[in-house]
């Protein structure tokens, strides 16, 4: 299963094209209401409604495209230091607003098949944020980090560290990784730029540990089963 971003759409008689609209309820301090307003403007967000609330809270009524939340709720428990409160609910279709700004970022790409190790991760961890640890397998074209640079940069997170017989003082030393960003499924669908995939599983009996970033063209060789389940 593949997944690309934007959400499903319907097309009105007159031929607009709708997309699924939501209701946001939305309880801040008020230090944040400024924070969460221009959040969700840039995320095609139209603010309804705005009253003062008990103990210097703000509560908040916004209309916003449901694709506009995806990836959202993170920011907002950041933004907010953990004390807001976020309730949605299903309005209907809207005409659709247009398309949302990507993130600026580029990413970090594998540019061979092979498994993982720590000298190449260790080689490519100043380039960016990784999102592969030692031990796992890769493919050409798919995406294992974010640039903190706008452009892409393609790594071999698969060298290893030429054997000699000489000796030095730093050979010896174990090479540190740091720890490497764990995205929810939702944070992998906000991250994907339009020329990205999200990659699943065939198969998702409750929920999916496991799931992969590529660029559109770019063809997965591995053939294994690459499934972590989780059941209850």
């Amino acid at each position: 299963m593949q997944f690309q971003g934007g959400s499903y759409y319907k097309t009105d008689e007159s031929g607009k094209q709708l997309e699924p609209m939501e209701i946001a309820y939305i309880d801040v301090p008020e230090e944040s209401t400024g924070t969460v307003i221009q959040k969700l403007t840039q995320r095609k967000g139209t603010l309804n409604g705005m009253s003062p609330l008990a103990s210097g809270y703000t509560r908040l009524e916004f209309e916003i495209p449901s694709r506009g939340l995806i990836g959202y709720r993170g920011e907002f428990l950041t933004d907010t230091k953990g004390n807001g409160i976020l309730n949605t609910e299903f309005e209907g279709y809207g005409e659709y607003r247009g398309d949302l700004n990507y993130r600026h970022q580029g990413s970090l790409i594998a540019f061979e098949q092979g498994e993982a190790v720590t000298y190449g991760l260790f080689q490519a961890q100043n380039r960016g944020t990784l999102f592969i640890g030692p031990g796992e397998k890769v493919y050409s074209g798919m995406v294992i980090g974010q640039s903190p640079k706008s452009e892409d940069i393609e790594l071999n997170v698969c060298k290893t560290k030429h054997l000699s017989n000489t000796r030095t003082s730093s050979s010896d030393e174990a090479l540190k990784l740091v720890p490497k960003k764990i995205m929810s499924l939702e944070q992998c669908i906000d991250f994907i730029d339009t020329d990205e995939l999200l990659r699943l599983p065939r198969i998702v009996c409750v929920s999916v540990k496991r799931f992969w970033i590529q660029r559109q063209e770019s063809v997965p060789a591995l053939t294994e089963s690459k499934t972590e389940l989780k059941s209850d």
